[in-house]
C-alpha cells in the first residue's frame, strides 16, 4: 500500500504537473469514493498552490450498477443538465479538471448493451459544450488513476484483495514516476524526451502511414498540416499541463477519409463497463465497413453506430513496445494505462489541436481539412512486438518508423 509520503507526492504531481494549478484558479475533481485519501491530499496541495476553490464530485460504481439494473429505460435518455451546464460554466471561467479514472472492467456484465449505449450517447450530447473546451485544450485537464478492489482483482485474480490492490498501487506509482525522489523533475525530463519525438515527426509531415502486423494491413492518409503532440501541452492561457498521467505516446490526426485495409486489436477495450476483445475492423475510404469481435460484439456494434463519425478514425498514436508500462507484461483493462503500453487508434472525434490552426476553425472548416467529428472518442490498442510502420513522404518514399514494435528512429 502507498505510504503517506507516496500519496503526498502523487497529490503534488497531479496538482503541479497534471493541472498546474494557478493562483486564483478553480479546480474540479471527479473521483471514486475509494480515492478519498488522495483527494484530500490533492485538495490541500491545490489550495497551497493558490487555488480559489476545489470542488469534488464523487462517484460510486455500485450506484451506477443499481441504476442500470433497476431504472426504467427512459432514465437513460435523460442527463442532469445542471451538471453539464455547471461544468461548462467552470470551463468558461478557466477551471482545471482532474479526473481519477478507476473503472471496474466488468461493472456492467449482463446489462443490455442498448441501455449502456443510450446512456453514453445521452451524456455525450449533454457534455458537448464542456468537451469543446477540453478537446481544444482551452482549459487544463488531467487524468490519473487509483486502484479499486474490483479493478485490481481483474489484473491479479490469484492474489488476495489487499495484496492485489497493493500490487496495482506499485505499478501506478512507478508508471507515474511517483516512486522517484523528485517526480516533478522526472516529468520535466520525460516531457522533454517526448518533445524531441514530436518535433521530428512534425518536421517530417508524412503523407501516409503504413501499418503491418499479424492481422493488420492498414494504410492511413494524413491531412495537410497535421500536428503531433505528446507529453505536456498548453492551454489557451499558455499554462503547461499534462492531460494523461502516465503517458508514453505521441499522437496526431489521421484524415477522416484516408484509412484503407484492416486492423486487429491487441488488448481488450473497456468501454462503458463492458469488455470488447479480439476484434478486427476493416476500413474503406476511412469508414469501418466490416468488423468482428470474439467478445463484446454487440457493444462494439452500438459504439460504431453512435453516429456517422464513430466508424472513422480521429486519432493515431505511437507507443514503442519496449516502454515502461508495456514492459510490465500486464493487461490493465484501463485505457489510460493500456493505450500507453501500445500503439493505438481512436474511433470518433479528432482533437482540433492536432491540425495547424484547428482550434480557431469551425466544425465545417475542420471537416474540410480532414478532421473527423463525432460524439465519441474511443481509443483501442493495436500495438505488438511484430508491428512495422512506414512513413510515406511527399515524394512517395517509404521510411521506417517502427520495426518489430519499436522505434526505427534515433531521436537523440
Amino acid at each position: 500500500m502507498p505510504t503517506e509520503r507516496d500519496l503526498d507526492k502523487y497529490a503534488e504531481l497531479a496538482v503541479r504537473v497534471g493541472i498546474n494549478v494557478q493562483q486564483g484558479q478553480t479546480l474540479v475533481v471527479s473521483a471514486p469514493l475509494t480515492a478519498v485519501d488522495l483527494v484530500r491530499g490533492i485538495t490541500r496541495k491545490a489550495y497551497e498552490a493558490g487555488a480559489k476553490n476545489v470542488y469534488v464530485e464523487w462517484n460510486d460504481e455500485q450506484l451506477t450498477q443499481i441504476k442500470y439494473k433497476l431504472a426504467p429505460d427512459e432514465a437513460f435518455t435523460e442527463y442532469p443538465m445542471f451538471r453539464a451546464k455547471g461544468w461548462e460554466e467552470f470551463a468558461e471561467n478557466g477551471a482545471g479538471f482532474l479526473s481519477i479514472y478507476s473503472p471496474n472492467p466488468d461493472l456492467l456484465n449482463g446489462i443490455d448493451p442498448e441501455r449502456v449505449a443510450t446512456a453514453s450517447k445521452t451524456a455525450a450530447i449533454a457534455l458537448q459544450g464542456w468537451r469543446s473546451y477540453t478537446m481544444a485544450h482551452r482549459v487544463a485537464w488531467s487524468l490519473i488513476s487509483t486502484p479499486t478492489e474490483e479493478w485490481s482483482a481483474k489484473i491479479f485474480p490469484d492474489l488476495p484483495a489487499a495484496e492485489a490492490v497493493g500490487k496495482l498501487w506499485e505499478h501506478i506509482l512507478k508508471a507515474t514516476r511517483v516512486d522517484q525522489d523528485d517526480p516533478v523533475q522526472a516529468w520535466k525530463e520525460h516531457n522533454a524526451r517526448l518533445a524531441k519525438t514530436v518535433d521530428y515527426l512534425n518536421r517530417k509531415q508524412y503523407r501516409q502511414l503504413v501499418y503491418r502486423a499479424e492481422g493488420t494491413e492498414l494504410r492511413v492518409n494524413m491531412p495537410d498540416n497535421h500536428v503531433w503532440h505528446g507529453g505536456s501541452t498548453e492551454n489557451e492561457k499558455g499554462v503547461t499541463f499534462n492531460p494523461n498521467m502516465p503517458t508514453e505516446e505521441v499522437f496526431t490526426m489521421p484524415h477522416k477519409d484516408g484509412a484503407n485495409g484492416f486492423v486487429r486489436s491487441t488488448r481488450p477495450l473497456n468501454y462503458g463497463g463492458n469488455l470488447i476483445d479480439n476484434f478486427t475492423l476493416r476500413f474503406e475510404n476511412g469508414k469501418v465497413v466490416d468488423f468482428m469481435a470474439e467478445k463484446g460484439y454487440d457493444t462494439l456494434k452500438l459504439l460504431l453506430e453512435t453516429d456517422e463519425g464513430a466508424g472513422r478514425l480521429g486519432e493515431l498514436a505511437l507507443v514503442p513496445h519496449r516502454s515502461p508500462i508495456s514492459d510490465t507484461n500486464l493487461i490493465f483493462y484501463n485505457t489510460l494505462f493500456d493505450e500507453n503500453a501500445s500503439c493505438h487508434f481512436a474511433l470518433g472525434r479528432a482533437y482540433p489541436t492536432t491540425l495547424q490552426g484547428g482550434t480557431d476553425m469551425t466544425k465545417e472548416q475542420l471537416t474540410e481539412h480532414g478532421a473527423n467529428d463525432s460524439l465519441v472518442h474511443v481509443d483501442f490498442m493495436i500495438g505488438a512486438a511484430d508491428l512495422d510502420i512506414d512513413g510515406i513522404t511527399a515524394d512517395g518514399a517509404a521510411e521506417p518508423i517502427f520495426r518489430q514494435g519499436n522505434w526505427a528512429i534515433d531521436f537523440s
